[in-house]
């Protein structure tokens, strides 16, 4: 299989597409300098207990309060908490691996017991602020690198389920054992299967470097602060899916180049040469055919081979999917096959679906109906085959006698694309659009005014192909002709996101000239 990793950089946001054989699969989208992304870790105040929630609202410093429940304090919260306590102002402070532990949460308790309001404590973002909830939060610390994650307040060595090799596990747990401080616990990732020893001693003595300078950063900080960011989104893909199928990372930006590239030097040297940096003058979703699939594969009807098609309908309660043969003859002789052949192809183009919308919840599936329970156990073992590889939490039940299927899958992000029907830029909903003839002398009042009212020496136009073409059209085209009139370089640039006859007006930095 064939990895391609595409990253677009605008100056709002970093989007990041996860192509596997040149089919988009995974769809990332983070806001530029927004922080609070999972795993980072705060310093927080405790703004109010809930008691009948049994869990808490605490002031991390985002716009809503983030949540956390009693059950994510973490059995070693106390100890946690004394570390917090001891790092304050006038305080001697202490170390996890000389300290001596606080008996452990007890689960018959309730979170007053533990958290009183104006408490700092320390946490770290497990879920994202999704619509109208803030950030779910935990006081389970962990540091996540890429051969292993390092549990502060533990004294265990955890092994990846997918390590199976009896010498490969003693290899493991002896690395950590030489390494790792008292107090220290490591959780031993799949890839450090492939990885030398040095490579795996060198991650958790990063790991317990970034712990240290996390608690150093209480003593300089007063709730609500980050005391420790987690890399950005495309860093993190990296670090969880960099293997030998990868063939390139392409990012469109200078500075992000560099820091991938410096990432993947540390983590894989050999797979520096990988990264590479895009300059054409296409959109790079638009050059990588990204676009496209995007607006395709976020629509309601996603078309199957054959004719046949899926229903996908978000909802606030749940997501549900429909699966039909479409256009498929009923005149084939075994009915049963054919649709024993549709529910196969929906089941993996749903896979990919969940993934690439990272849609959460509660998922239904109304499967086309079998007869035979033999093919319906066939069904159901494809599909928990298919979703392995998806490595966001789920649980997959067998169909019912309906013929439906319950898919529960955690979403731990907002989803990239909610919805691929906005309103119309151009008609805002209206229906009706201004006359196409009129175009081109909008435009170039537009232009006159940015390079006679506002002195701009270059403007980028951003419009659809059509637009491109129209402007672009003869030997002395319209836009040459515009430039020499007005004396400024003009370029136009084609991008299929934009609407028939929307045009944005950019500097050189990709800023807009003209609010809309």
């Amino acid at each position: 299989m064939n990895k391609e990793l595409i990253v677009n950089v605008t100056p709002t946001d970093l989007t990041i597409a996860l192509c596997e054989d040149k089919v988009l699969v995974e769809l990332g989208k983070e806001q530029c300098q927004t922080g609070f992304a999972v795993g980072d870790i705060y310093l927080g105040k405790v703004h109010k207990i809930m008691p009948g929630l049994n869990a808490a609202f605490v002031n991390i410093g985002h716009e809503k309060d983030a949540f956390i429940h009693f059950l994510d304090l973490g059995a070693q919260f106390p100890s946690l908490d004394k570390l917090v306590s001891s790092q304050q102002p006038g305080k001697r402070g202490c170390r996890v691996d000389t300290m001596k532990f606080e008996p452990a949460v007890e689960k018959n308790k309730k979170i007053g017991d533990y958290l009183q309001v104006g408490q700092q404590i320390m946490v770290q973002i497990a879920k994202e602020a999704i619509s109208t909830k803030g950030p779910r939060l935990t006081a389970d610390i962990s540091l996540a690198g890429r051969n292993v994650v390092l549990v502060p307040f533990s004294s265990k060595v955890y092994l990846s389920q997918k390590i199976r090799s009896a010498d490969e596990k003693r290899r493991l747990k002896r690395i950590a054992a030489e390494v790792l401080p008292k107090n220290f616990g490591v959780i031993i990732r799949t890839a450090a299967m492939q990885a030398k020893d040095e490579d795996v001693e060198q991650d958790i003595r990063t790991q317990i470097e970034r712990w240290k300078k996390t608690v150093t950063a209480i003593k300089k900080n007063t709730a609500p602060a980050q005391l420790m960011s987690e890399m950005n989104r495309a860093n993190t893909i990296i670090r969880d899916s960099l293997s030998e199928d990868f063939s390139q990372i392409v990012v469109n930006d200078e500075a992000m180049f560099e820091e991938i590239r410096s990432y993947i030097r540390q983590i894989q040297p050999e797979k520096e040469k990988i990264v590479k940096l895009y300059r054409g003058t296409v959109p790079i979703f638009d050059n990588f055919d990204i676009s496209k699939q995007i607006k395709s594969q976020f629509a309601k009807y996603v078309s199957l081979r054959r004719g046949a098609y899926l229903i996908i309908e978000q909802t606030e309660a749940m997501n549900v999917i429909d699966v039909n043969s479409g256009n498929r003859t009923k005149a084939e002789e075994n009915q049963e096959q054919t649709a024993m052949d549709v529910n196969l192809a929906a089941a993996k183009e749903i896979a990919r679906q969940l993934r690439l919308r990272d849609l959460g919840g509660i998922v239904i599936i109304d499967f086309i109906d079998l007869h035979k329970a033999q093919n319906r156990q066939t069904l159901y073992n494809e599909m928990v085959q298919l979703m392995a590889g998806d490595k966001a939490k789920h649980t997959v039940l067998p169909l019912t006698k309906f013929g439906l299927m319950q898919i529960t899958r955690q979403r731990v992000r907002p989803i990239a694309i909610e919805n691929v029907s906005d309103v119309c830029p151009t008609c805002y909903g209206s229906g009706r659009v201004e006359p196409t003839v009129l175009l081109d002398k909008k435009i170039e009042n537009q232009i006159s005014f940015l390079t006679e009212d506002r002195k701009q020496k270059y403007i980028k136009l951003v419009v659809s192909p059509y637009v491109a073409a129209f402007l672009k059209k003869g030997l002395i085209s319209l836009h040459r002709r515009w430039s020499w009139k007005y004396k400024v370089k003009i370029d136009v640039v084609a991008d299929q996101s934009v609407g028939m006859i929307e045009v944005h007006y950019h500097d050189k930095k990709d800023n807009d000239l003209i609010e809309k």
